[in-house]
């Protein structure tokens, strides 16, 4: 009733002015000329005077709300305390009501109510503790990430037993004499990420973002192969005008992005070492929309990235730069991308390149190169093509080369010992299929082949994981990805492994992995 009387008060307020005046045009006002103005002034300033009684009365009855609210709050909690005493819930009532069925079935309605109502408060204060992310800056701040759970069996001897890339040899000088095999669960994939939007500057939109997962270093500690370390992914910040973007930090080989899709293999991308360059490397690069309409897109993006070459830290706390940083000269890379829109989804083809200057010591310069050529191909609302070819030298520390760069025939500490660029040429294709919005299907295949006449000769590979003698690695897998609401995953996928020497003997593999997911 209060709100009518208030919205009957503004009304009088703002047409009260326009009702002091004569309603007929050809009457005149009688009397003074001060008499005629003081008129609507006392009318106006009566309504005021009433307004303000009806906002002293709305104070003095949200006054009484707030009472009563506490009130019914000491019954709660006082009825609390007495069925935890064994009591009557009807004692608890007494003092509240009048005795007799009407006065307590009103008091359990009040505190049904006021239970109610504190439900709907909680609620409300854990949306807001969802959807707002303290921070030191006045812009916004998003928080998200996935949580997600692999259970994972293996057959054979494999490089790693989580993400498994390379099959390798079951021997017992490698294995303690095991027969191969494995099985076990982890959670070190899971992912956090934070989003930072800042200020326009110079007409661009300023933000930055940061991805970590938890496939760190194992600390010495009993079951530390189950809790990984921290470990950062990429994190970039970014200029973006309507056309033109600027980015700079730690992120994917902008001019080879294309990965296949799996939840089996987050931390390393699926089919490593069998096709698929990756890499996660310091970088500055500029892209730039030479067509960009709603259903075609022309970009171009050229930048420069750390020369990484793939060789191990031979420090734990100290880095110490590797053949491509002590070359003393940057990566450079560069990409072409079209895209059109067919059948409500993004067709897109493109191609790039890659330099680096690398300086394995004693004067012993190698050249680094890939040339890369990616695509997505729709077919139609469900079915789509997508996959990467590339042909290289030196590219170890992108995914090729089965993780090695350079060959040699003796350590590299010696002057006389010569270093030979591992030349390598592979790809890898995928084909999808989406019956529903909620569930897909995938299946791909990638393989990387060495050059064998690089290999004979140079036995020794500094700084990596994998023998020299490797020649050429092979993998598949097919997995169902099933989405049944927005924030929740599930996963299976069978992954094969097939890797060859290059006196033609092979290691096989296989990894079965079952996989949850939750998005926040």
């Amino acid at each position: 009733m209060h709100y009518r009387n208030l919205a009957v008060a503004l009304l009088a307020l703002v047409c009260g002015p326009f009702n002091a005046w004569p309603q007929e045009p050809g009457t005149k006002a009688t009397g003074p000329e001060s008499s005629s103005s003081s008129g609507p002034v006392q009318q106006l300033q009566l309504q005021v005077q009433q307004l303000q009684a009806m906002v002293q009365e709305l104070k003095d009855e949200t006054v009484q709300y707030r009472t009563e609210t506490l009130q019914l709050r000491h019954e709660l909690q006082s009825m609390r305390e007495r069925l935890e005493a064994g009591k009557p819930p009807a004692e608890t009532l007494a003092g509240a009501a009048p005795a007799g069925g009407a006065s307590e079935k009103s008091g359990e309605q009040r505190v049904a109510k006021l239970e109610e109502d504190v439900q709907l408060l909680g609620g409300k204060v854990d949306d807001q503790y969802q959807t707002k992310v303290e921070n030191g800056a006045k812009y916004r701040v998003r928080l998200s990430g996935l949580l997600l759970m692999n259970i994972f069996s293996n057959t054979g001897n494999v490089d790693h037993v989580e993400v498994p890339g390379v099959a390798l040899a079951t021997t017992p000088s490698l294995t303690s004499g095991n027969t191969g095999g494995s099985f076990g669960a982890t959670i070190r994939q899971s992912q956090l990420g934070i989003e930072v939007y800042g200020p326009t500057l110079a007409g661009a939109r300023t933000r930055g973002d940061i991805v970590a997962d938890f496939f760190g270093e194992f600390p010495e500690t009993t079951s530390g192969s189950s809790s990984g370390s921290l470990r950062l992914r990429t994190g970039t910040v970014r200029l973006e005008w309507q056309r033109t973007s600027v980015i700079a930090g730690l992120d994917n080989l902008f001019f080879s992005p294309a990965y296949p899709t799996s939840f089996a293999s987050l931390s390393i991308p699926a089919l490593s070492y069998a096709g698929n360059l990756w890499g996660w490397l310091p970088q500055l690069r500029v892209e730039h929309k030479l067509i960009a309409s709603e259903n075609s897109t022309l970009t171009i993006a050229g930048g420069i990235l750390d020369p990484l070459t793939g060789e191990t830290p031979p420090n734990e706390f100290l880095r110490i730069p590797g053949a491509g940083e002590s070359s003393r000269q940057p990566g450079y890379g560069t990409r072409v991308e079209w895209g059109h829109r067919i059948w409500g989804q993004m067709l897109t083809v493109g191609s790039g390149g890659f330099y680096s200057r690398e300086n394995w010591g004693f004067n012993r310069n190698v050249d680094g190169w890939a040339a890369t050529a990616d695509w997505n191909v729709p077919f139609g609302n469900q079915f789509s093509l997508n996959g990467k070819f590339y042909r290289g030298r030196a590219i170890g520390g992108l995914g090729a080369g089965i993780g090695r760069s350079i060959l040699s025939n003796g350590p590299l500490s010696d002057p006389a010992t010569i270093v030979r660029g591992l030349r390598s040429t592979g790809g890898w294709a995928q084909v999808k299929y989406r019956p529903a919005a909620k569930l897909e299907f995938n299946a791909a295949a990638g393989q990387n082949n060495d050059n064998t006449g690089d290999i004979r000769g140079f036995p020794v590979v500094p700084g990596t994981y994998f023998p020299a003698d490797l020649a050429r690695n092979r993998s598949e897998f097919i997995n169902f990805i099933y989405r049944p609401r927005s924030n929740l995953l599930f996963s299976t996928e069978f992954r094969t492994l097939r890797t060859f020497s290059a006196d033609g003997s092979a290691q096989r593999a296989k990894q079965l992995n079952l996989i949850m997911g939750v998005y926040f």
